[in-house]
Protein backbone atom coordinates (compact mmCIF):
# COMPACT_ATOMS: atom_id res chain seq x y z
CA UNK A 1 0.00 0.00 0.00
CA UNK A 2 2.94 2.60 0.97
CA UNK A 3 4.30 1.70 -2.41
CA UNK A 4 0.83 2.22 -4.12
CA UNK A 5 0.95 5.94 -2.65
CA UNK A 6 4.04 7.30 -2.97
CA UNK A 7 3.77 5.54 -6.72
CA UNK A 8 0.51 7.95 -6.91
CA UNK A 9 2.25 11.16 -5.38
CA UNK A 10 5.09 10.90 -7.58
CA UNK A 11 2.87 10.56 -10.26
CA UNK A 12 0.91 13.19 -9.50
CA UNK A 13 4.10 15.95 -9.08
CA UNK A 14 5.07 14.66 -12.29
CA UNK A 15 1.26 15.69 -13.89
CA UNK A 16 1.97 18.95 -11.64
CA UNK A 17 5.28 19.54 -13.49
CA UNK A 18 4.00 18.84 -16.99
CA UNK A 19 0.72 21.17 -16.08
CA UNK A 20 2.62 23.42 -14.47
CA UNK A 21 1.24 23.68 -10.99
CA UNK A 22 5.01 23.83 -9.12
CA UNK A 23 5.62 27.03 -10.56
CA UNK A 24 6.66 26.94 -13.92
CA UNK A 25 4.30 28.89 -16.57
CA UNK A 26 2.86 26.73 -18.92
CA UNK A 27 0.92 27.38 -22.11
CA UNK A 28 -2.27 25.54 -23.42
CA UNK A 29 -1.41 24.46 -27.16
CA UNK A 30 -3.61 25.08 -29.87
CA UNK A 31 -6.42 22.10 -30.27
CA UNK A 32 -6.44 20.25 -33.36
CA UNK A 33 -9.62 19.21 -36.00
CA UNK A 34 -9.29 15.70 -34.52
CA UNK A 35 -9.20 16.70 -30.68
CA UNK A 36 -12.72 18.41 -31.47
CA UNK A 37 -14.36 15.76 -33.28
CA UNK A 38 -13.41 12.83 -31.13
CA UNK A 39 -14.31 15.26 -28.02
CA UNK A 40 -17.81 16.17 -30.03
CA UNK A 41 -18.32 11.98 -30.70
CA UNK A 42 -17.49 11.74 -26.95
CA UNK A 43 -19.76 14.19 -25.95
CA UNK A 44 -23.10 12.77 -28.09
CA UNK A 45 -22.54 9.29 -26.91
CA UNK A 46 -22.88 10.22 -23.60
CA UNK A 47 -25.79 13.03 -24.52
CA UNK A 48 -28.03 10.53 -26.38
CA UNK A 49 -28.83 7.84 -24.52
CA UNK A 50 -28.52 10.16 -21.11
CA UNK A 51 -31.52 12.01 -22.86
CA UNK A 52 -33.51 8.69 -24.26
CA UNK A 53 -33.03 7.54 -20.09
CA UNK A 54 -34.21 10.73 -18.70
CA UNK A 55 -37.49 10.11 -21.02
CA UNK A 56 -38.13 6.87 -19.82
CA UNK A 57 -37.73 8.05 -16.36
CA UNK A 58 -40.06 10.69 -16.53
CA UNK A 59 -42.86 8.54 -18.23
CA UNK A 60 -43.23 6.68 -14.73
CA UNK A 61 -44.60 8.90 -13.26
CA UNK A 62 -46.74 10.14 -16.18
CA UNK A 63 -48.09 6.44 -17.62
CA UNK A 64 -49.50 6.60 -14.11
CA UNK A 65 -51.23 9.53 -14.21
CA UNK A 66 -52.88 8.26 -17.72
CA UNK A 67 -54.00 5.49 -16.13
CA UNK A 68 -55.35 7.26 -13.46
CA UNK A 69 -57.26 10.25 -15.92
CA UNK A 70 -59.41 6.43 -16.99
CA UNK A 71 -60.41 6.65 -13.55
CA UNK A 72 -62.69 10.35 -13.23
CA UNK A 73 -61.87 13.57 -12.75
CA UNK A 74 -61.60 13.32 -8.80
CA UNK A 75 -58.88 10.16 -9.18
CA UNK A 76 -56.79 12.34 -12.06
CA UNK A 77 -56.47 15.66 -9.67
CA UNK A 78 -55.54 14.32 -6.65
CA UNK A 79 -53.02 12.10 -8.86
CA UNK A 80 -51.88 15.08 -10.16
CA UNK A 81 -52.11 17.07 -6.89
CA UNK A 82 -49.86 14.40 -5.06
CA UNK A 83 -47.34 13.41 -7.69
CA UNK A 84 -46.65 17.47 -7.70
CA UNK A 85 -46.44 17.79 -4.04
CA UNK A 86 -43.77 14.79 -3.81
CA UNK A 87 -41.97 16.37 -6.66
CA UNK A 88 -41.48 19.12 -4.72
CA UNK A 89 -40.91 18.15 -1.69
CA UNK A 90 -39.21 14.85 -1.83
CA UNK A 91 -38.27 13.77 -4.96
CA UNK A 92 -36.12 16.97 -6.18
CA UNK A 93 -34.65 16.69 -3.13
CA UNK A 94 -32.98 13.17 -3.43
CA UNK A 95 -32.23 14.02 -7.30
CA UNK A 96 -30.40 17.28 -6.30
CA UNK A 97 -28.41 15.10 -3.45
CA UNK A 98 -27.32 12.20 -5.34
CA UNK A 99 -25.75 15.36 -8.41
CA UNK A 100 -22.92 15.37 -5.49
CA UNK A 101 -21.79 11.87 -7.21
CA UNK A 102 -21.28 13.60 -10.22
CA UNK A 103 -17.79 15.71 -9.06
CA UNK A 104 -16.68 12.90 -6.87
CA UNK A 105 -17.00 9.79 -8.61
CA UNK A 106 -16.48 11.62 -12.12
CA UNK A 107 -12.79 12.97 -10.41
CA UNK A 108 -11.87 9.79 -9.20
CA UNK A 109 -12.71 8.01 -12.71
CA UNK A 110 -11.01 10.51 -14.52
CA UNK A 111 -7.65 10.26 -11.79
CA UNK A 112 -8.05 6.15 -12.00
CA UNK A 113 -9.31 5.95 -8.32
CA UNK A 114 -11.93 3.55 -9.84
CA UNK A 115 -12.76 1.80 -6.30
CA UNK A 116 -13.40 4.88 -4.59
CA UNK A 117 -16.74 5.12 -7.26
CA UNK A 118 -18.12 2.04 -5.71
CA UNK A 119 -16.92 4.16 -1.87
CA UNK A 120 -18.99 7.54 -2.49
CA UNK A 121 -21.64 5.47 -4.48
CA UNK A 122 -22.56 3.59 -1.07
CA UNK A 123 -21.80 6.31 0.99
CA UNK A 124 -24.78 8.38 -0.86
CA UNK A 125 -27.14 5.56 -0.74
CA UNK A 126 -26.59 5.35 2.54
CA UNK A 127 -27.25 9.27 3.46
CA UNK A 128 -30.08 9.39 1.10
CA UNK A 129 -32.03 6.30 2.44
CA UNK A 130 -31.46 8.00 5.73
CA UNK A 131 -33.03 11.19 4.66
CA UNK A 132 -35.13 9.29 2.76
CA UNK A 133 -37.68 8.45 6.45
CA UNK A 134 -38.31 12.01 7.36
CA UNK A 135 -39.80 12.72 3.91
CA UNK A 136 -41.85 9.69 4.01
CA UNK A 137 -43.04 11.09 6.71
CA UNK A 138 -44.14 13.79 5.06
CA UNK A 139 -45.55 11.95 2.12
CA UNK A 140 -47.73 10.21 4.84
CA UNK A 141 -49.52 13.10 5.91
CA UNK A 142 -49.85 14.50 2.61
CA UNK A 143 -53.99 14.39 3.18
CA UNK A 144 -53.40 16.85 5.97
CA UNK A 145 -50.69 18.99 4.78
CA UNK A 146 -52.59 19.77 1.82
CA UNK A 147 -55.98 20.74 3.71
CA UNK A 148 -54.26 22.93 5.80
CA UNK A 149 -52.71 24.94 2.80
CA UNK A 150 -56.38 25.53 1.53
CA UNK A 151 -56.81 23.05 -0.71
CA UNK A 152 -60.07 21.19 -1.09
CA UNK A 153 -60.94 18.53 1.38
CA UNK A 154 -61.82 15.70 -0.79
CA UNK A 155 -59.05 16.18 -3.47
CA UNK A 156 -56.69 16.22 -0.54
CA UNK A 157 -57.86 13.28 1.42
CA UNK A 158 -57.29 11.17 -1.98
CA UNK A 159 -54.19 12.97 -2.36
CA UNK A 160 -53.28 11.63 0.67
CA UNK A 161 -54.11 8.04 0.04
CA UNK A 162 -51.89 8.48 -3.19
CA UNK A 163 -48.96 9.74 -1.87
CA UNK A 164 -48.83 7.02 1.22
CA UNK A 165 -48.68 4.42 -1.66
CA UNK A 166 -45.91 6.04 -3.26
CA UNK A 167 -43.85 6.18 -0.23
CA UNK A 168 -42.16 2.46 -1.50
CA UNK A 169 -40.99 4.75 -4.17
CA UNK A 170 -39.02 7.03 -2.60
CA UNK A 171 -36.51 4.56 -1.25
CA UNK A 172 -36.33 2.95 -4.62
CA UNK A 173 -35.45 6.40 -6.17
CA UNK A 174 -32.99 7.65 -3.48
CA UNK A 175 -30.80 4.46 -4.39
CA UNK A 176 -31.63 4.32 -8.34
CA UNK A 177 -30.25 7.96 -8.86
CA UNK A 178 -26.98 7.27 -6.87
CA UNK A 179 -26.34 4.07 -9.44
CA UNK A 180 -27.62 5.92 -12.34
CA UNK A 181 -24.37 8.69 -11.40
CA UNK A 182 -22.42 6.22 -10.46
CA UNK A 183 -22.76 4.16 -13.96
CA UNK A 184 -22.55 7.49 -15.95
CA UNK A 185 -19.77 9.12 -14.58
CA UNK A 186 -17.77 5.83 -16.12
CA UNK A 187 -19.16 6.58 -19.08
CA UNK A 188 -21.54 3.69 -18.87
CA UNK A 189 -24.44 4.08 -20.14
CA UNK A 190 -26.53 1.70 -22.45
CA UNK A 191 -26.83 -0.39 -19.58
CA UNK A 192 -29.01 2.57 -18.22
CA UNK A 193 -31.50 3.02 -20.84
CA UNK A 194 -31.85 -0.95 -21.53
CA UNK A 195 -33.14 -0.96 -18.16
CA UNK A 196 -35.24 2.49 -18.12
CA UNK A 197 -36.73 0.93 -21.30
CA UNK A 198 -37.88 -2.74 -19.87
CA UNK A 199 -38.78 -0.65 -17.08
CA UNK A 200 -41.22 1.53 -18.71
CA UNK A 201 -42.84 -1.61 -20.53
CA UNK A 202 -42.95 -3.59 -17.53
CA UNK A 203 -44.95 -0.59 -16.03
CA UNK A 204 -47.33 0.14 -18.52
CA UNK A 205 -48.00 -3.69 -17.82
CA UNK A 206 -48.09 -3.27 -14.04
CA UNK A 207 -50.49 -0.26 -14.02
CA UNK A 208 -52.97 -2.02 -15.84
CA UNK A 209 -53.15 -4.76 -13.67
CA UNK A 210 -53.32 -3.29 -10.51
CA UNK A 211 -56.16 -0.09 -11.34
CA UNK A 212 -58.19 -2.20 -13.73
CA UNK A 213 -57.63 -5.88 -12.67
CA UNK A 214 -56.97 -6.10 -9.51
CA UNK A 215 -59.39 -2.68 -9.16
CA UNK A 216 -56.95 -0.86 -6.86
CA UNK A 217 -57.70 2.61 -8.49
CA UNK A 218 -55.73 5.34 -7.54
CA UNK A 219 -53.58 3.16 -5.23
CA UNK A 220 -52.90 0.69 -7.85
CA UNK A 221 -51.46 3.16 -10.08
CA UNK A 222 -49.32 4.47 -7.13
CA UNK A 223 -47.97 1.31 -6.10
CA UNK A 224 -47.23 0.32 -9.70
CA UNK A 225 -44.73 3.17 -9.99
CA UNK A 226 -43.08 1.75 -6.62
CA UNK A 227 -42.76 -1.77 -7.99
CA UNK A 228 -41.50 -0.05 -11.28
CA UNK A 229 -38.50 2.12 -9.46
CA UNK A 230 -37.67 -1.00 -7.76
CA UNK A 231 -37.50 -3.38 -10.59
CA UNK A 232 -35.42 -0.75 -11.99
CA UNK A 233 -32.92 -0.57 -9.43
CA UNK A 234 -32.32 -4.41 -9.18
CA UNK A 235 -31.94 -4.58 -12.54
CA UNK A 236 -28.63 -2.23 -12.27
CA UNK A 237 -27.68 -4.29 -9.02
CA UNK A 238 -27.48 -7.40 -10.76
CA UNK A 239 -25.54 -5.56 -13.90
CA UNK A 240 -23.24 -3.21 -11.48
CA UNK A 241 -22.08 -7.21 -9.51
CA UNK A 242 -22.39 -9.22 -12.99
CA UNK A 243 -20.52 -7.06 -15.32
CA UNK A 244 -16.89 -7.36 -16.04
CA UNK A 245 -17.03 -3.14 -16.64
CA UNK A 246 -18.16 -2.42 -12.81
CA UNK A 247 -15.60 -5.32 -11.59
CA UNK A 248 -12.82 -2.56 -10.54
CA UNK A 249 -15.69 0.36 -9.64
CA UNK A 250 -17.87 -1.73 -7.16
CA UNK A 251 -16.42 -4.40 -5.48
CA UNK A 252 -18.60 -4.84 -1.90
CA UNK A 253 -20.01 -3.37 0.44
CA UNK A 254 -17.42 -1.88 2.90
CA UNK A 255 -17.18 -0.03 5.78
CA UNK A 256 -15.52 3.01 4.24
CA UNK A 257 -18.15 4.06 2.64
CA UNK A 258 -18.95 5.74 6.44
CA UNK A 259 -16.42 8.04 6.78
CA UNK A 260 -16.39 11.35 5.12
CA UNK A 261 -19.94 11.82 5.44
CA UNK A 262 -19.56 15.61 6.09
CA UNK A 263 -17.65 15.94 3.24
CA UNK A 264 -20.46 14.15 0.35
CA UNK A 265 -22.51 16.62 2.49
CA UNK A 266 -21.00 19.30 1.79
CA UNK A 267 -21.16 18.83 -2.07
CA UNK A 268 -24.59 17.10 -1.78
CA UNK A 269 -26.59 20.28 0.62
CA UNK A 270 -25.69 23.12 -2.04
CA UNK A 271 -26.24 20.54 -5.28
CA UNK A 272 -29.85 19.93 -3.52
CA UNK A 273 -29.96 23.76 -3.11
CA UNK A 274 -29.22 24.56 -6.82
CA UNK A 275 -31.99 21.85 -8.02
CA UNK A 276 -34.69 22.90 -5.83
CA UNK A 277 -34.48 26.35 -5.86
CA UNK A 278 -34.76 26.24 -9.57
CA UNK A 279 -37.69 24.09 -9.74
CA UNK A 280 -39.78 25.52 -7.15
CA UNK A 281 -39.66 28.73 -8.65
CA UNK A 282 -41.43 26.56 -11.60
CA UNK A 283 -44.48 25.65 -9.31
CA UNK A 284 -44.29 29.34 -7.70
CA UNK A 285 -45.36 30.27 -11.47
CA UNK A 286 -49.02 27.67 -11.02
CA UNK A 287 -50.04 29.17 -7.60
CA UNK A 288 -49.34 33.10 -9.08
CA UNK A 289 -51.30 32.28 -11.96
CA UNK A 290 -54.29 31.40 -10.08
CA UNK A 291 -54.23 34.77 -8.28
CA UNK A 292 -55.01 36.41 -11.44
CA UNK A 293 -58.22 37.18 -12.99
CA UNK A 294 -59.68 34.73 -15.34
CA UNK A 295 -57.33 31.93 -12.81
CA UNK A 296 -58.45 28.93 -14.94
CA UNK A 297 -57.42 30.23 -18.21
CA UNK A 298 -54.01 31.31 -17.38
CA UNK A 299 -53.55 28.29 -15.18
CA UNK A 300 -53.87 26.00 -18.08
CA UNK A 301 -51.66 27.59 -20.07
CA UNK A 302 -49.14 28.26 -17.14
CA UNK A 303 -48.84 24.23 -16.76
CA UNK A 304 -49.00 23.76 -20.77
CA UNK A 305 -45.99 25.72 -20.74
CA UNK A 306 -44.74 24.15 -17.67
CA UNK A 307 -45.04 20.65 -19.29
CA UNK A 308 -43.42 21.81 -22.96
CA UNK A 309 -40.58 23.22 -21.00
CA UNK A 310 -40.21 19.69 -19.07
CA UNK A 311 -40.02 17.48 -21.87
CA UNK A 312 -37.70 20.09 -24.25
CA UNK A 313 -35.30 20.30 -21.13
CA UNK A 314 -34.37 16.93 -21.65
CA UNK A 315 -31.99 17.62 -24.43
CA UNK A 316 -30.31 20.43 -22.58
CA UNK A 317 -30.12 18.07 -19.57
CA UNK A 318 -28.61 15.09 -21.61
CA UNK A 319 -25.76 17.89 -22.58
CA UNK A 320 -25.75 18.65 -18.56
CA UNK A 321 -24.91 15.66 -17.74
CA UNK A 322 -22.50 14.66 -20.81
CA UNK A 323 -20.67 17.96 -19.98
CA UNK A 324 -20.60 17.28 -16.32
CA UNK A 325 -19.04 13.85 -16.88
CA UNK A 326 -16.43 14.95 -18.97
CA UNK A 327 -15.75 17.67 -17.21
CA UNK A 328 -15.13 15.90 -14.09
CA UNK A 329 -13.16 13.35 -15.95
CA UNK A 330 -10.73 15.30 -17.54
CA UNK A 331 -10.06 17.38 -14.46
CA UNK A 332 -9.67 14.13 -12.50
CA UNK A 333 -6.92 13.39 -15.05
CA UNK A 334 -5.27 16.42 -14.43
CA UNK A 335 -6.39 17.32 -18.25
CA UNK A 336 -7.05 20.86 -18.08
CA UNK A 337 -6.98 21.76 -21.96
CA UNK A 338 -9.54 18.50 -22.76
CA UNK A 339 -11.79 20.12 -19.51
CA UNK A 340 -11.78 23.35 -21.45
CA UNK A 341 -12.32 21.78 -24.74
CA UNK A 342 -15.11 19.92 -23.36
CA UNK A 343 -16.90 22.80 -22.00
CA UNK A 344 -16.65 25.19 -25.03
CA UNK A 345 -17.94 22.57 -27.29
CA UNK A 346 -20.88 21.41 -25.24
CA UNK A 347 -21.73 25.31 -25.35
CA UNK A 348 -21.75 25.00 -28.64
CA UNK A 349 -24.03 22.12 -29.20
CA UNK A 350 -26.18 23.65 -26.47
CA UNK A 351 -26.77 26.46 -28.77
CA UNK A 352 -27.06 24.69 -31.60
CA UNK A 353 -29.82 22.72 -30.08
CA UNK A 354 -31.65 25.87 -28.70
CA UNK A 355 -31.80 27.50 -31.62
CA UNK A 356 -32.98 24.43 -34.06
CA UNK A 357 -35.99 23.49 -30.88
CA UNK A 358 -36.94 27.24 -30.45
CA UNK A 359 -37.22 27.34 -34.42
CA UNK A 360 -39.58 24.16 -34.53
CA UNK A 361 -41.70 25.46 -31.50
CA UNK A 362 -42.13 28.69 -32.92
CA UNK A 363 -43.24 26.95 -36.19
CA UNK A 364 -45.67 24.96 -34.64
CA UNK A 365 -46.79 27.82 -32.11
CA UNK A 366 -50.54 27.80 -33.82
CA UNK A 367 -51.52 23.70 -33.63
CA UNK A 368 -49.06 23.25 -30.28
CA UNK A 369 -51.61 24.25 -27.73
CA UNK A 370 -54.23 21.09 -29.33
CA UNK A 371 -51.82 18.65 -27.77
CA UNK A 372 -53.33 19.69 -24.53
CA UNK A 373 -56.39 21.26 -24.94
CA UNK A 374 -59.68 21.96 -27.67
CA UNK A 375 -60.70 24.94 -25.93
CA UNK A 376 -59.58 27.62 -28.91
CA UNK A 377 -59.22 30.29 -26.39
CA UNK A 378 -56.44 28.39 -24.82
CA UNK A 379 -54.91 27.38 -28.01
CA UNK A 380 -54.90 31.04 -29.14
CA UNK A 381 -53.38 32.05 -25.57
CA UNK A 382 -50.55 29.31 -25.86
CA UNK A 383 -49.88 30.59 -29.81
CA UNK A 384 -49.00 33.74 -27.93
CA UNK A 385 -46.47 32.21 -25.39
CA UNK A 386 -44.72 30.78 -27.80
CA UNK A 387 -41.92 33.15 -28.63
CA UNK A 388 -41.74 33.73 -25.14
CA UNK A 389 -41.59 30.35 -24.33
CA UNK A 390 -38.94 29.96 -27.15
CA UNK A 391 -36.47 32.86 -26.01
CA UNK A 392 -36.52 31.13 -22.17
CA UNK A 393 -36.24 27.27 -23.04
CA UNK A 394 -33.17 28.40 -25.07
CA UNK A 395 -31.46 30.32 -22.68
CA UNK A 396 -32.48 27.50 -20.11
CA UNK A 397 -30.80 24.84 -22.40
CA UNK A 398 -27.70 27.26 -21.71
CA UNK A 399 -27.49 27.72 -18.25
CA UNK A 400 -28.44 23.79 -18.16
CA UNK A 401 -25.14 23.05 -19.50
CA UNK A 402 -23.23 25.55 -17.45
CA UNK A 403 -24.71 24.01 -14.55
CA UNK A 404 -23.69 21.10 -15.45
CA UNK A 405 -20.09 22.35 -15.48
CA UNK A 406 -20.39 23.45 -12.56
CA UNK A 407 -21.37 20.38 -10.92
CA UNK A 408 -18.47 18.66 -12.90
CA UNK A 409 -15.84 21.51 -10.92
CA UNK A 410 -18.02 21.03 -8.08
CA UNK A 411 -18.94 24.65 -7.61
CA UNK A 412 -22.41 23.49 -6.13
CA UNK A 413 -21.97 26.12 -2.91
CA UNK A 414 -21.65 29.10 -5.94
CA UNK A 415 -24.22 27.73 -7.98
CA UNK A 416 -26.98 27.26 -5.14
CA UNK A 417 -26.17 31.16 -4.43
CA UNK A 418 -26.30 32.44 -8.18
CA UNK A 419 -29.93 30.18 -7.77
CA UNK A 420 -30.84 31.99 -5.36
CA UNK A 421 -30.10 35.67 -6.20
CA UNK A 422 -31.71 34.49 -9.89
CA UNK A 423 -35.05 33.30 -9.04
CA UNK A 424 -35.90 34.64 -5.96
CA UNK A 425 -34.37 38.21 -5.68
CA UNK A 426 -34.86 38.53 -9.93
CA UNK A 427 -37.16 36.03 -11.05
CA UNK A 428 -39.89 36.22 -8.58
CA UNK A 429 -40.58 39.48 -8.05
CA UNK A 430 -40.36 40.56 -11.42
CA UNK A 431 -43.20 37.92 -11.95
CA UNK A 432 -45.09 39.67 -9.65
CA UNK A 433 -44.22 43.26 -10.81
CA UNK A 434 -44.97 42.27 -14.73
CA UNK A 435 -48.30 39.71 -13.87
CA UNK A 436 -49.70 42.25 -10.92
CA UNK A 437 -48.80 45.85 -11.17
CA UNK A 438 -48.15 46.03 -15.24
CA UNK A 439 -51.04 43.66 -15.57
CA UNK A 440 -49.55 41.52 -18.46
CA UNK A 441 -51.11 38.37 -16.64
CA UNK A 442 -49.48 34.81 -17.79
CA UNK A 443 -47.12 36.47 -19.86
CA UNK A 444 -45.20 38.94 -16.96
CA UNK A 445 -45.31 35.81 -15.35
CA UNK A 446 -43.22 33.62 -17.72
CA UNK A 447 -41.01 36.94 -18.57
CA UNK A 448 -40.44 37.00 -14.89
CA UNK A 449 -39.12 33.48 -15.05
CA UNK A 450 -36.56 34.22 -18.10
CA UNK A 451 -35.35 37.26 -16.66
CA UNK A 452 -34.31 34.62 -13.57
CA UNK A 453 -33.26 32.54 -16.55
CA UNK A 454 -31.27 35.35 -18.09
CA UNK A 455 -29.23 36.20 -14.53
CA UNK A 456 -28.19 32.41 -13.99
CA UNK A 457 -27.19 32.10 -17.90
CA UNK A 458 -24.84 35.54 -17.45
CA UNK A 459 -24.04 34.75 -14.09
CA UNK A 460 -22.71 31.04 -14.82
CA UNK A 461 -21.15 32.26 -17.65
CA UNK A 462 -18.83 34.72 -16.37
CA UNK A 463 -17.64 32.66 -13.41
CA UNK A 464 -16.84 29.92 -16.42
CA UNK A 465 -15.08 32.38 -18.52
CA UNK A 466 -12.69 33.14 -16.01
CA UNK A 467 -11.97 30.18 -14.54
CA UNK A 468 -8.66 28.90 -14.52
CA UNK A 469 -8.54 25.25 -15.76
CA UNK A 470 -5.40 24.62 -14.41
CA UNK A 471 -6.41 25.45 -11.08
CA UNK A 472 -9.40 23.33 -11.34
CA UNK A 473 -7.44 20.12 -12.36
CA UNK A 474 -5.22 21.02 -9.19
CA UNK A 475 -8.27 21.22 -6.93
CA UNK A 476 -9.67 17.65 -8.23
CA UNK A 477 -6.57 16.66 -7.90
CA UNK A 478 -6.76 17.73 -3.52
CA UNK A 479 -10.33 16.33 -3.93
CA UNK A 480 -9.49 13.09 -4.86
CA UNK A 481 -6.54 12.59 -2.75
CA UNK A 482 -8.93 13.71 0.24
CA UNK A 483 -10.61 10.98 -0.64
CA UNK A 484 -8.63 8.22 -0.30
CA UNK A 485 -7.15 8.73 3.08
CA UNK A 486 -10.09 7.24 4.88
CA UNK A 487 -9.60 4.09 2.69
CA UNK A 488 -6.24 3.63 3.71
CA UNK A 489 -6.73 4.42 7.31
CA UNK A 490 -9.37 2.08 7.60
CA UNK A 491 -7.46 -1.11 5.45
CA UNK A 492 -4.42 -0.40 7.99
CA UNK A 493 -6.59 -0.85 10.65
CA UNK A 494 -8.05 -3.96 9.60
Amino acid sequence: MERENEQYFLNSSAREDRLGFNGENSREKGVGREEIIEEVKKQLRLAGPLICESLLLYCLQLISVIFVGHLGALALSSASLATSFASVLAFNLLLGMSTALETLCGQSYGAKQYRMLGIHTQRAMFVLSLISIPLAIVLANTGSILAAIGQDPVISQAAGVYARFMIPSLFAYAILQCLLRFLRTQNNVFPMVLSSGITTLIHIFVCWILVFKFGLGNKGAALAGSISYWINVLMLAFYMKLSPSCAETWTSFSRESMHEIFAFLSLAVPSTVMVCLENWSFQLLVFLSGLLPNPELETSVITICINTTAVIWMIPFGLSSAASIRVSNELGAEDPKAAHLAVRLVLYLAISQGILVGLALILMRNIWGYAYSNDVQVIRYVAAMIPILATSNFIDGVQCVLSGIARGCGWQKIGAYINLGSYYLVGTPLSIVLAFVFRIGGKGLWLGITGALITQMLSLLIITARTNWEQEAKNAMERVRASKVPAELDNALS
